[in-house]
């Protein structure tokens, strides 16, 4: 049977998360999941809009079709090489 341990801890500089678990035997596979506390609104967030917005101008496919079918056959073929 699977046991969850519940774990309070603070997000340190660098953005980095430190905990330690004694019930656990070193070595031993575990899974993570990190869940925001839900006491401060997350900061992070972008509109979809607003991250399009964001990346380099330039093409991003091909004017037509074609054009999108044959650079995308050329960079499978790349693959080959």
């Amino acid at each position: 049977m699977q046991t969850a341990l519940r774990i309070h801890t603070v997000v340190l500089p660098g953005h980095r998360v430190e905990f330690t678990v004694p019930e656990l035997q070193e070595g031993e596979r575990v899974e993570i999941i990190v869940l925001p506390s839900g006491d401060q609104p997350c900061t992070a967030r972008q509109s979809m809009l607003e991250l399009v917005q964001a990346l380099p101008q330039g093409p991003r496919s091909g004017k037509t079709w074609e054009e999108a079918e044959r650079d995308f056959q050329e960079e499978r073929n790349s693959w080959h090489r």
